[in-house]
């Protein structure tokens, strides 16, 4: 609720990361890295619904779930050049450094 709140998002999957699975994951790492804070927070919420979920599984590509406002072009640049290195090192972070098993959720506050 708070306009001083700041969120960062760490990817730790529980499977082999692959393109095929990561679609939500690189997609918003690329809207973090894109976009303005306005259409991430729509985009972000779209991407939490069922619905979107399904439609990435059945072969829907990202492109076609961005929303109005955000710049289309600069986010399709980097969702595409995004590797998988960056996820892999995500997962790496949650796993030596939080102690986190694979696949589990955490939430910090203030580094903690």
């Amino acid at each position: 609720k708070s306009s001083h709140a700041r969120v960062g998002i760490l990817n730790n999957p529980s499977s082999k990361i692959k393109e095929d699975n990561t679609a939500i994951a690189r997609a918003i790492l690329a809207a973090f890295l894109t976009q303005d804070n306005s259409n991430i927070k729509r985009f972000l919420g779209k991407l939490s619904k069922e619905e979107t979920v399904k439609s990435l599984a059945a072969g829907t590509k990202i492109t076609k779930l961005l929303i109005p406002g955000m710049d289309d072009n600069t986010f399709e640049k980097k969702y595409n050049t995004l590797g998988l290195d960056v996820i892999k090192t995500h997962q790496m972070f949650c796993q030596e450094v939080l102690k986190l098993l694979p696949g589990q959720m955490a939430v910090m506050s203030n580094g903690r």
